[in-house]
This record gives C-alpha cells, structure tokens and sequence, in this order.
C-alpha cells in the first residue's frame, strides 16, 4: 500500500459555497438598510433574515477544513477547533445518518472513537451515497495514517459502520423524549385529584337562592334569559360565535361550530353561570353543555403519556442491555416492547378512567391491577427473551437443523446482486424438492438455481450497520465465497442453518 504522508479533507464547490456567502451577505445588508431607511417591513425582514441564514449555513460549511499527518488529527469549523493525537484514538468509523434532505436518504462521515469511550463526528469528509467513492478513499487514507502513527489498531481492516440501529449509537433523543414523556405523565397525574374535585362540585351545585351569601354564589348555579341576535360559524376553525340583543347579559360568546349551527336568530335562551362562567345555554331547539373535564379523563391522559414513555425507554433499556456488542452491529429491535405497552394499556387505561382516584380503595380495583400487573410482566418477561442477542451458529452445519418435509420457501435474501439474484429480486429460497433456488415469492415461478458447486461459507454473524436497513436486527448474515467475490446471505437464524445445510447436501 502506498504510504500516506498527509491528507486534507475540505468542502467541494467553494466557488459557489463563497458565492452563497457574498450573495447573502449582500442581500442581508440590503434588507437591513431598507428597513432602516423605510421602517420595519415583514416581507423585507423575513428575506433579510432568509439570506443571512444561507450566508451562515454557507460559511460554516466552507470554513470546514480536517487535516491529518504525522502529529494527529486536527478538525476546524466556524465556531470550533479540535485535535487529538493519532495514540489516543482507537478507531476511524464511519457514522451514518438518515436524512430527508440528503440525496438517497442518508449520509455517511467519519466518526472518530478515543481511547477513552467518547467520540466525534468529523465535519469532514462527508458523502451522499452518489459520493462514495471519494468518501471511501479519503477514509481510507486516515486509516492507513492511523495504522502507521498510532498505538491502539484495529485488528479488522473492514469499514465499520455506526448507525442508529447499531450498539455505538447513543440514543440520545430516545433517553430525551422518555424523561419529556414521564415528567408529562407526572404532571397530568398531578392534577388528577384538583379535576375530581372540581367535577364533584359542578355536579352537585344546587341553584343560588335568595338566602345564598354573595360570597358563595360562585358555587351555586345562576341563570340569565337572553335573545341570540346572530350567530358567526367559523367552520375552518374551532370556535364560533354567539352574539347577542342588546348585548345582554355580554356582547358575544364562544362556542363550538355545533353550537352556532344549533342556535338561530331571534331564539330565546336561558344561560346558566357557574363560577362566573357560562357552563349550559339552553334553548327550545338545541342545549349546548360546556366540556367539563373528568378525572377520569385527566388519569388517562396521564396512563397514555406513561405508556408512551415505554417505547423509548425500551429503546434505551437496549443499549444500555447490548452496550458491550461490537460498535457495529445491529441492535434487537425493540417491538417486541410495543406489545407490552399495548397489553398495559389494555387494562391501565380502563382502570384510571373508572378509578382515578380510588385504584386501591376496593378490592375489586386491587384486583384489578394485580391480574393486570402479572400480565404485563408476562409481556415484559417475553419481550426480554425474544430481544436476546442470539450468538451465530458456526459456519459447520449443527446436528439440531430440522429436517425437511417436500419443498419449503425460506424467507431469506441475497444482498449482494449476482446471476442468480439480478438486482436483488429474491425474498425466498426454494428447498426440497428439486435443486435450491432464488425465487421473489413463496413459489417457483421466476426461480433461478443457486450455483451450490461454487459456493463456500466462510463465517456466520450478526446483522452489522453496513448490511442496510432493510435487514432485521434480529437475523444473522452468512458469508458466502462466490468463485471469489464475496455474497452475503441474510435470514433468520433457524432459516439460515437450514438454508445452509440444504445448500451443502445438494
């Protein structure tokens, strides 16, 4: 191999990049002298504001700038420099990102593991996947200065590749939406027993009389005849308006589009006040009750915002579970805990809108939430087992295989396009009767005869970041000698043993 002595990475197109930045700069300018010269105008801020904004975007990215030689690595930005020595690096990974905006969907840069655990993202180089090629070569020229200066090398030569499905990603905004949602469901329950006793007090208030104190006619029920004068339906929105004659008792009131249908000119109404607020008005036609909010309702906001929680939290439950697996392999995924949340809300949910305030103050209830407890630790003790990470059997085929019974389609895949799998059409694997092959269903139709005379496993893993996101974390990846070019074949670890063995047989 050639040796590296030096290698920068800087941003492509700087022509246009320094354009974008004269361009904005110029037009931000522009707009902010407008707007001192003729006042403050919206259309002028808001495209002063945009143009600045590219002029930012656009100088950050062509003042990034990653150099490495002999001493180590050193990273520049706009608003941050970073260097480290080649010793205190373990690794060079690749990082891999999906993005809407990045062409193909995603975007690779190279992700640079310290001896100490942390790690950094370079600004550079960065690729789309029109773009790998360059990306690779400058990749692989770190690597082989990091294979020269520093202490720590890896023993594969491989690119690994770090993604959000893989064991070196941290979730972060996983962890982050968990505490959001749990804090949420806090306060929701906070307010439970305020919500239950407002609802108390409006289901029993009584009619003032004229004994009752001024003090407490608040909390007693008045009522007020009126005369709609026109009614105002605001159907793209929420609310509407009642108005009213002589803007008696009050000019107008907000109310639901229903209720402004409800109601028409000219008809005479009683309205009922509670605690200063209109909560009924009542006509010969139609009665519209004001939405009083239920503890009920309020406990199953809180139980759903709980709920919610579970999936992120499993999510972090995972990593944290995995967090000694290689970097780049895939992680388990975590539906399996979709399922619990969906069993505890089977019976949670119920329970707090009957219950909210008095889950444990009947024996029923209690028995309730025992029965449901129990289920849910079923669920969790299943979603547990089925989210183990299963170690690859070995590449000799294991005494415990199934034998077949006629012929059999296997969900499995070939990831690599070859002659008997052009552009990756096969999902299945016919075995049994007649020879093995690749076919786009569970069927013969289309199948094209797997070459089992010159294929060779080499080794049996697990699902890596680099396979793709279209492989299940959950499967494991044979890979296969192909007269020297190297086939991946990823399926479930029960199917692959078995596809492997007929493989050999034939």
């Amino acid at each position: 191999m050639t040796e590296v002595g030096e290698v920068t990475c800087c941003a492509g197109a700087r022509r246009v990049l320094w354009f974008s930045v004269a361009f904005g700069a110029v037009g931000a300018g522009a707009a902010g002298a407008w707007t001192a010269y003729r006042g403050p105008d919206p259309l002028a801020l808001s495209l002063g504001g945009s143009l600045a904004l590219i002029a930012v975007v656009a100088l950050h990215a062509v003042t990034a700038r990653v150099d490495a030689d002999a001493r180590g690595l050193r990273s520049r930005t706009l608003l941050r420099r970073w260097s480290v020595p080649w010793y205190d690096i373990a690794d060079l990974q690749i990082r891999l990102r999906h993005s809407t905006g990045a062409r193909g969907g995603e975007s690779r840069r190279v992700s640079v593991l310290l001896r100490d655990g942390r790690r950094r993202t370079l600004p550079l180089p960065a690729a789309v996947p029109s773009e790998l090629t360059a990306f690779h070569e400058q990749l692989t020229a770190l690597r082989a200065l990091h294979h020269r200066y520093g202490t720590d090398v890896p023993e594969s030569a491989r690119f690994r590749v770090v993604s959000d499905r893989t064991a070196g990603s941290v979730p972060v905004a996983a962890a982050v939406w968990c505490a959001s949602l749990l804090i949420g469901a806090g306060v929701a329950a906070a307010f439970v027993s305020d919500v239950a006793v407002d609802q108390r007090a409006w289901e029993t208030a009584v009619p003032c009389t004229a004994a009752t104190p001024v003090a407490e006619r608040a909390e007693c029920l008045t009522h007020t005849s009126a005369v709609i004068a026109r009614t105002d339906p605001n159907r793209p929105r929420i609310n509407s308006w009642l108005y009213f004659t002589d803007n008696r008792p009050f000019t107008r009131l907000e109310v639901p589009v229903e209720a402004a249908d409800g109601f028409h000119a000219g008809d005479r109404v009683q309205l009922t006040f509670w605690r200063h607020e209109v909560r009924t008005i009542t006509g010969s036609r139609y009665v519209w009750h004001r939405h009083v909010q239920s503890a009920g309702g309020q406990a199953v906001i809180a139980a759903l915002a709980a709920l919610a929680a579970g999936y992120p939290g499993a999510l972090v439950l995972l990593s944290l579970r995995n967090r000694r697996l290689p970097d780049d392999e895939v992680l388990p995924s975590a539906l399996p805990f979709a399922f619990v949340v969906a069993g505890t809300a089977l019976w949670l949910v119920p329970l707090c809108y009957l219950h909210p305030t008095t889950l444990f103050a009947s024996a029923t209830t209690i028995t309730w939430a025992a029965a449901g407890t129990l289920g849910t630790a079923a669920l969790c003790v299943r979603a547990w087992r089925a989210t183990r990470v299963r170690a690859p059997r070995p590449a000799e085929v294991p005494a415990d295989v199934r034998e077949l019974e006629g012929e059999v389609f296997v969900y499995a895949r070939f990831l690599e396009p070859t002659d008997y799998n052009p552009h990756c059409f096969g999902t299945h694997i016919a075995l049994g009767d007649g020879p093995p092959a690749v076919a786009p269903g569970p069927g013969r139709f289309a199948a094209r005869r797997i070459p089992v005379e010159r294929l060779t496993v080499r080794t049996v893993r697990r699902v890596r970041g680099g396979d793709g996101d279209t492989v299940p974390g959950d499967w494991h990846i044979a890979e296969l000698d192909d007269g020297g070019w190297l086939v991946r074949l990823a399926a479930a670890p029960d199917d692959l043993a078995l596809v492997l063995r007929e493989l050999r047989v034939s």
